[in-house]
């Protein structure tokens, strides 16, 4: 996925062990970037390309008019089944893959609008019947959709337009009548109806209430960082010899505190694993729901009324806007280069796209610098030099020419030392070159020389759609670039991601949703990529689409280092994996008091990976062999026999939870307790596995109705998560949205959340389920009109939570989610 796909990378690697031995050396010593790219580069031949362009082929990227009459049919096999989101996302794939304008891409349009008007989604739907007509559906048809439009019209309250539209259809049927009897019987009945509807809808005394789309101010930052654009006045930027560029912060921070909101500069869409499907009669059109057929490919914005390129049917929006802005931004080059893209993997489309960027930035002084590292004189042409001061503006202006310019102090930062959320910080983010193995540094130089010979190609054969002049007459410089964008990613790119719902089988009424955590793109944030790591962090990260907010997760003294975890967690690894995983993908040993703390600790392992004894249930301990913890009991175990009961445990609760998963819920439960009866015979009480099973007898009893044992199962599973991640824990924010949900909004029209402990967002992830709509229906847009109004919670005789967690529920709920909350007792937000 990041990466080529694994037959270009076995075709390079096989390569690379062919050649003689005094070239790989030449590679692997290379000087400079620019050595390498000219090395690789001018060892790819012809063949290669085309073994490269067969694996691309692979990838259904064009539009193909025998795909949306399939699409349009399994679409309304699933409509008939009222299965209306299959059926938007089954007419979505037909309408990318239709060309603008004719017969399929209306039609689709058009049965798109009847299952969105199913789903109540009414403004989505008034577009597609906008873009069925623009396309030009049938004028047999038209009274169909246009009865679909008042009536979303008159649902939304917009009574004058219904009106007109109801007056302009008996018009168009008065002057030019073209339906049979029978039907404009029927249509005369709707047409009637629909009157009524308005009028009743005009004389209804009580007014609807304004929507009211206001976000949360502290969801945006409070003062502006003159230093670090996207950061809080709270945070500075340092430089050190060991630890490189850091912040800190300049002022005490409290926990919940915003200290960064960032905009990706760039983004990439994951295409997901699945592997190209090759043509035959039943594999060719790909029913299978993958990100790109619910989230733009711009914005990451998720929607059922994808607006696709005119030019593929990869490429999908949320908006025409959308769609034109990546257009002019991007797509216009990468349009023909879909499946090409796909086979050379997510690092070297995000290589490209920021170099197409970068044509839009004062990139001069980094391409200067370029050409200052490219020492060849002959790629330093004076078209080079014209280049250069065609994209510099403030940056290597009339400063620089007086050599009057002030020395940058920090890498990355503008002349006036301001670090920058632009193409200028991206280059500055050290791509770690002699630490990555020279194989793979020439995957990523013949990759990128591949896709160099490619946009040669588009400029040489249409040149109506060529490539830029700003790349065109300097492409070996930007392929340098691009190159080492590709590098620098391993360690500097970032994982955005969401999480995706889907309602639980056997649940009453669908209020219970299972929750998984997908990788949904990935990103630069040249601002994030300054926090250094740490084990135990004192930050945790969130997405909004393509914005990535840090927040302070404890209280940071002023002058301490801002802190942020790359993936390896604590409570999540052993010292020796997350030693080993920071070495091999970042190159660094981590000292953090997390490691140092556990490298001298002695040899126990933590306790929600504990054993114990089946005689008197204490700790055990020991290596190979296992002894009792207590004094006067002398049982002893093989952590061997332990480990294979554990092992087969596990499968048998995955057996549970498929049980769970598919309605099975009464099963499912029987299962449960009793393996969490067996668990007691050789698990600590605080052990991962327990807590496991814990949180799947929670979900099955909620899915039940059952909320008294919901929530006496839940309690349990939360002093297993506290134990292993903590009281203040992004973790323990989860357990205890769903415990809050559980006692604060009882069985009534309750659509409970269920994230499993396994599919928890490490603490460089998103951090929070989004809130449904179910629950809180003045949520608007993903935006809250007010903070969260809470009465005070029922007493423990009644029923309640214990004391303990009526008081810490909310306050660590929206930590987790990042909001304030009114204490109704009480009136002011407290600060979370």
């Amino acid at each position: 996925m990041d990466l080529p796909v694994d037959a270009w990378k076995s075709y390079v690697f096989q390569k690379w062990s062919l050649l003689p031995k005094s070239i790989q050396d030449a590679i692997s010593t290379a000087d400079t970037l620019r050595d390498l790219f000219l090395h690789s580069s001018s060892l790819l031949q012809p063949e290669d390309e085309m073994f490269l362009k067969s694996l691309s082929g692979g990838y259904l990227v064009g539009k193909d008019p025998s795909a949306p009459p399939f699409y349009r049919e399994e679409g309304n096999k699933k409509f008939q089944k009222k299965d209306y989101t299959g059926a938007t996302v089954l007419y979505s794939k037909g309408i990318s893959h239709a060309r603008p304008h004719t017969a399929d891409i209306s039609l689709c349009y058009a049965n798109r609008s009847a299952a969105l008007f199913y789903l109540d989604e009414y403004e989505m739907c008034l577009k597609d019947i906008t873009r069925a007509q623009m396309h030009g559906y049938p004028e047999s048809l038209q009274p169909k959709v246009t009865l679909r439009k008042v009536e979303c019209l008159v649902t939304l309250g917009r009574l004058q337009e219904a009106g007109q539209t109801i007056r302009h259809l008996e018009s168009s049927f008065a002057a030019k009548p073209t339906l049979a009897a029978a039907q404009f019987q029927i249509l005369q009945r709707n047409l009637c109806r629909l009157k009524m509807k308005v009028k009743e809808r005009e004389n209804l005394t009580a007014t609807f209430p304004e929507v009211v789309t206001k976000v949360f101010e502290d969801m945006d930052l409070r003062e502006e960082n003159e230093q670090i654009a996207s950061a809080s006045s709270s945070v500075g930027l340092r430089v050190d010899p060991l630890r490189g560029r850091y912040l800190i912060a300049t002022k005490d921070i409290l926990p919940g505190e915003l200290l960064v909101k960032e905009d990706a500069f760039v983004s990439v869409l994951n295409p997901g694993e699945r592997p190209p499907l090759h043509h035959g009669l039943e594999s060719k059109w790909d029913t299978r729901v993958t990100n790109g057929d619910l989230y733009c490919h711009r914005c990451l914005k998720h929607t059922l009324a994808m607006v696709p390129c005119d030019g593929c049917s990869y490429a999908k929006y949320c908006s025409h806007e959308c769609m034109q802005q990546a257009w002019d931004l991007y797509h216009n080059i990468e349009c023909p280069l879909g499946g090409l893209l796909l086979a050379l993997g997510v690092f070297c489309h995000i290589a490209l796209r920021s170099t197409l960027l970068a044509r839009f930035e004062d990139a001069g002084k980094v391409l200067k610098k370029l050409c200052g590292e490219i020492s060849n004189k002959d790629m330093c042409s004076p078209e080079s030099e014209n280049l250069i001061q065609a994209l510099s503006s403030d940056v290597g202006g009339e400063s620089e020419k007086n050599g009057t310019g002030v020395k940058t102090p920090v890498p990355g930062c503008d002349i006036n030392g301001k670090y920058e959320n632009n193409y200028n910080a991206v280059f500055h983010l050290l791509p770690h070159t002699e630490n990555h193995s020279p194989e793979y540094k020439f995957l990523c130089a013949v990759s990128v020389s591949a896709l160099c010979k490619q946009l040669e190609a588009a400029d040489s054969s249409k040149p109506e759609a060529a490539v830029p002049p700003v790349l065109c007459s300097e492409l070996n410089i930007w392929g340098v670039a691009m190159l080492k964008q590709m590098l620098q990613l391993q360690c500097n790119a970032q994982a955005i991601t969401t999480i995706q719902q889907t309602a639980l089988s056997g649940s009453k009424e669908n209020n219970v949703t299972d929750s998984r955590l997908v990788r949904l793109a990935t990103g630069i944030f040249p601002v994030v990529s300054l926090l250094n790591h740490s084990c135990s962090p004192n930050t945790s990260m969130s997405f909004m689409s393509t914005v990535a907010t840090i927040r302070a997760s404890e209280k940071i003294g002023k002058g301490q280092e801002i802190l942020h975890c790359y993936g390896p967690h604590h409570s999540r690894m052993g010292v020796a994996d997350r030693q080993q995983k920071l070495r091999s993908q970042y190159f660094f040993d981590c000292g953090c008091p997390a490691c140092q703390k556990e490298k001298h600790r002695a040899a126990v392992g933590p306790r929600w990976e504990a054993f114990c004894c089946n005689r008197c249930g204490a700790v055990l301990q020991g290596g190979d062999v296992l002894s009792c913890g207590s004094t006067s009991c002398t049982e002893s175990v093989s952590r061997e026999h332990l480990i294979s009961r554990l092992q087969d445990l596990q499968q048998r609760v995955g057996s549970a939870r498929n049980l769970l998963s598919n309605g099975q819920l009464e099963q499912a439960i029987q299962l449960l307790l009793a393996y969490r009866h067996d668990a007691e015979n050789f698990l600590s009480a605080e052990h991962s596995m327990v807590g496991e099973m814990e949180d799947a007898l929670a979900q099955a009893y909620a899915a039940l109705g059952d909320w008294q044992k919901s929530a006496t199962h839940l309690q349990k599973s939360l002093r297993v998560v506290e134990v292993q991640h903590g009281p203040a824990s992004v973790e323990m924010g989860h357990e205890l949205f769903k415990l809050a949900q559980l006692f604060f909004n009882g069985p009534a029209d309750l659509l409970l959340i269920w994230n499993l402990p396994s599919m928890l967002p490490p603490r460089n992830s998103a951090l929070a389920t989004p809130l449904p709509r179910k629950l809180f229906p003045k949520m608007v847009h993903g935006a809250w009109p007010h903070p969260l109004q809470v009465s005070a919670p029922t007493p423990r005789s009644q029923g309640g939570p214990p004391a303990s967690l009526r008081t810490t529920a909310l306050p660590a709920l929206c930590l987790s989610v990042g909001f304030p909350v009114l204490c109704a007792p009480c009136g002011p937000a407290l600060p979370f």
